[in-house]
């Protein structure tokens, strides 16, 4: 198999090299161009591709512009292999470049080609700081080629992010993306979306987003109703009680469970009869919550408290993760347990994974230097295929053996011991580790030898950039966990650009200057050519006191890394290694293991336990061997393929809840383009005369009907009362329903001819898209109640992902009946009275009362209506609710009065 990939491997690579050769048969004629004639040619290509050229077609002489513009633009010309690059991510596949090699200076490339379609593309970072300094420096060159371009990061209000999406190229992050989308198929109004159609996506550190990230989806929560204080009695009960007596630890499959001793206890706490009953479910589970955050959930590993709050550690960059929770009770357990203040549970408004978000796109790709490991979920999941393109220089660096020892003082004791050899010499060395707890702890000891170093970790991450970029100083020592993402190549002697930077930031240079100064674009302002020369000089400056240092770096051996522990992924040890030898630069790696890290104890096997007995090491011996390595490479496979288990999982499940959120979003955005859906609210008026009908006379007997209910129902949702049927025992069905949906669509006419008929129709859309909003939100808990216990069906042979869709697709459909019945009872039942205004008022505003229907969001209010909805009845919050649901008011049509 290894031949069969070196052999399409190649081809591959020869097939790019023609393509290559076909955009730098387009220099010279690009180098004789004006900058004006340059800048022309981006209205040339717009005008091909209207007249029906595509974007293939244009892509060696559009990808030599963006190469030219480039150089005099940023000062960087594309190499041929990062032309390499942007050719695949253009077909929608993936391009793994190695760290250092110039992924975001291969973008622009694609970007740059699929932005002159006008339909908008999008580049997808890691996080905020990375999306707003892609932006800022490669939009130098989008504006020079008369592109426009704009940010999403946290904090932009509703304005700002459609400007930034209504730009040729957006930058941003996959979770502002994501929660854009969700939000946008939340709205009431059309004016409120900010997205457009998704078009194409770039995602950078594609493996980070696309993969890890994937197991955990978007979701976009309200304040729920329920008590805190059951988290802090579940949290109470489980200190009291003892491993393995009371509970039982399975650490590889990440989860604690009670024993019967367990429970016993648990029921005599609580004062149930039967903990599993299914009265006490909510008891149980935050019980099984409040275990799992006292057993599992580690404090500077899992989360840190930061002002007095819970905050989520990224397993896979290190970065705290401000504004996500755990779901499902597990925060709350989490803050009952380091006694923190307890938050109010949430209800789940929206959801989606970034699976089926990203697969909305009509061209998706990305890059990053760790994907062939897991070319076949990208395959499976994405339909994208991965190719590795070749360094612009060769890789000199050398990855030494792992070297294990028996216990995890040992290790420490040697990474100490190797650092101090090491640091001797002057080379740079990074240390990696996958906890913050470990980072703080090698720091402790460093220090006590005297070590002077930096530690990068979530705690600190706000030095990230300047930590990463001095990594490579000479003696410098730098300590990191997880290095996914970083964004920052780190250059060996030091980062000129960075520390030139720095120091015009000393002399008072605001952002936007320092940003223009570091460019190429002209400009006749005297101020902004000051201050570029002012950079330029320091630059020079710095580049000259570097030389020598960078110079003694390389002669030392250049950057080494250590990294203390496997991480579960080898795509996360590929990206702590890649930081080291970019660019064809010496360097060295090598991992120190024990047999007590989390990895090798749950899945290094007997047969790497029972090797070590037979060489009869010391617990300060190590041991260095290609076949343990080779072990260990197998022990990550096996919890990268039970990971991928879990993400395929996700997604079968979330594919049914796609497929339904795809009806749903299509047919609201139907009604937001403003549609006239008078036809439909008229075939719903009928559908549900049937379905009201049908419900109360199913038996075949008419004495069995039930005629008391029935027309109740019919008061209720209709309005109406038919005494001619009433007073009757006689009664023919199919007459019943001819005569219900006569009236009732009568009443809807008299309605209608109320108000004017352009407030009637908003008013249709919006009593719709708040039935359906509505309705929605309670299906997705269903949903999630469902799933949680779906997988008991497979004790009974039953496929769990098949009763999934069965049963789901059924609650759909009862949704769908619900929403018909809300839409009617609301359109037929709402009080329309003009309101007491100035006369000129009167005929363009109207006052809207409604019987049952509530507003979920002050911010989504008719706009024909400056007043809040009211009932015309109070009711009591624990009375039925009036709507005929049998749900009390307070947890139905009340529950946001």
């Amino acid at each position: 198999m290894g031949f069969l990939d070196s052999f399409f491997s190649n081809r591959e690579i020869k097939r790019l090299e023609k393509k290559v050769q076909l955009v730098n048969s387009y220099s010279d004629r690009m180098k004789k161009l004006s900058d004006d004639e340059l800048v022309g040619k981006t209205d040339e290509f717009k005008k091909r591709l209207k007249s029906g050229e595509t974007v293939d077609d244009i892509l060696p002489e559009a990808y030599a512009v963006c190469r030219e513009a480039s150089e005099r633009v940023l000062g960087m010309r594309h190499y041929d292999v990062q032309i390499m690059g942007g050719i695949v991510l253009n077909e929608g596949r993936i391009a793994e470049m190695k760290t250092g090699e110039g992924k975001t200076l291969v973008a622009t490339l694609p970007v740059y080609l699929n932005a002159l379609t006008g339909d908008g593309v999008h580049v997808v970072t890691v996080n905020d700081y990375l999306a707003k300094r892609d932006m800022e420096w490669m939009g130098k060159l989008y504006g020079f080629l008369g592109l426009t371009t704009g940010v999403i990061v946290h904090g932009l209000d509703n304005e700002e992010r459609r400007q930034a999406y209504n730009a040729d190229i957006t930058y941003g992050t996959n979770n502002e993306f994501g929660f854009d989308y969700l939000r946008d198929n939340m709205v009431i109004y059309k004016h409120q979306m900010v997205q457009r159609p998704l078009n194409y996506a770039i995602v950078d550190e594609v493996d980070s987003i696309l993969v890890d990230e994937a197991r955990t989806p978007l979701i976009i929560s309200g304040r729920g109703d329920k008590s805190t204080s059951l988290y802090t009695q579940a949290d109470t009960f489980i200190k009291t009680l003892k491993n393995e007596e009371d509970y039982i630890i399975n650490e590889k499959e990440n989860a604690s469970t009670l024993t019967e001793e367990g429970l016993q206890k648990a029921e005599k706490f609580f004062g149930v009869e039967s903990m599993t009953d299914i009265a006490n479910m909510e008891i149980y589970h935050n019980i099984g919550q409040a275990l799992r955050a006292n057993t599992l959930m580690k404090l500077d590993v899992d989360y840190v408290i930061k002002d007095g709050e819970i905050v989520i550690v990224d397993e896979f960059t290190g970065r705290l993760m401000f504004g996500r929770r755990y779901s499902a009770g597990l925060h709350q357990a989490i803050e009952a347990k380091e006694g923190v203040k307890i938050q109010n549970e949430s209800k789940t408004l929206a959801t989606i994974t970034f699976q089926n978000y990203f697969r909305m796109y009509k061209k998706l790709s990305g890059m990053t230097g760790t994907a062939k490991t897991e070319e076949e979920e990208f395959n499976s999941i994405y339909n994208m295929d991965v190719v590795q393109i070749p360094t612009n220089k060769p890789v000199i660096r050398v990855d030494q053996n792992d070297v294990v020892y028996t216990n995890e003082e040992a290790k420490y004791n040697a990474v100490v011991e190797e650092v101090i050899e090491k640091h001797a010499t002057g080379q740079p060395l990074l240390i990696g580790t996958i906890s913050i707890e470990t980072s703080e702890m090698l720091s402790d000891r460093l220090r006590k030898k005297g070590i002077q170093h930096q530690v990068l970790n979530a705690k600190n991450h706000e030095k990230e950039a300047e930590i990463v970029a001095q990594a490579g100083r000479y003696n410098s020592v730098t300590i990191a966990t997880n290095m996914a993402g970083r964004g920052t190549d780190i250059i060996l002697g030091g980062n000129p650009d960075f520390m030139a930077n720095k120091e015009m930031r000393k002399l008072g240079y605001t952002d936007e200057v320092i940003a223009f100064a570091t460019g190429f674009a002209p400009s006749h302002d005297e101020e902004l050519l000051e201050a570029r020369s002012t950079y330029q000089r320091i630059l020079s400056e710095k580049k000259e006191e570097l030389k020598e240092e960078q110079q003694k770096v390389r002669e030392a051996g250049g950057l080494v890394i250590i990294g203390t522990e496997r991480h579960e992924s080898r795509r996360i040890d590929n990206q702590l290694r890649g930081r080291s030898g970019r660019q064809g630069d010496p360097g060295e790696t090598r991992f120190f293991i024990s047999l007590e890290d989390e990895l090798m104890r749950l899945f290094g096997g007997e047969r790497l336990q029972s090797l070590v007995e037979k060489v009869g090491m010391e617990a300060d011996e190590p041991i260095e061997a290609r076949i343990l390595t080779k072990n260990i490479e197998g022990a990550q496979k096996k919890v990268e393929g039970r990971n991928f288990g879990i993400r395929k999982s996700v997604l079968q499940y979330d594919d049914v809840m796609n497929t339904q959120r795809e009806i749903i979003y299509t047919e609201r955005r139907r009604v937001l383009e403003g549609e006239d859906i008078s036809g439909q609210i008229q075939n719903m008026i009928e559908q549900t005369a049937e379905a009201v009908v049908a419900e109360y006379t199913h038996h075949e007997f008419s004495e069995e009907w039930d005629l008391r209910g029935l027309f109740a129902k019919i008061a209720i949702v209709f309005g109406l009362h038919l005494p001619e049927f009433e007073n009757t025992t006689d009664i023919d069905k199919n007459e019943l329903i001819e005569r219900l949906k006569e009236e009732a669509l009568k009443k809807y006419h008299e309605q209608e001819a109320k108000i004017p008929l352009e407030n009637f129709r908003e008013l249709e859309r919006v009593i719709l898209l708040q039935s359906v909003d509505g309705r929605w939100m309670d299906h997705i808990d269903a949903m999630d109640q469902l799933r949680q216990g779906i997988g008991l069906r497979a004790i009974g042979q039953e496929d769990p992902v098949r009763a999934y869709q069965l049963e789901g697709f059924d609650m759909f459909d009862a949704m769908n009946d619900l929403i018909r019945e809300d839409t009617v009872r609301f359109v037929l039942n709402v009080n329309l009275e003009p309101k007491r205004e100035e006369p000129e008022v009167i005929e363009r505003k109207q006052v809207v009362k409604m019987d049952t229907l509530t507003e979920r969001d002050p911010a989504t209010k008719p706009e024909a209506s400056k007043e809040p909805v009211k009932g015309k009845t109070k009711v009591a919050r624990n009375e039925p609710c009036p709507c005929g649901s049998g749900k009390k008011y307070k947890n139905c049509c009340g529950r946001n009065a």
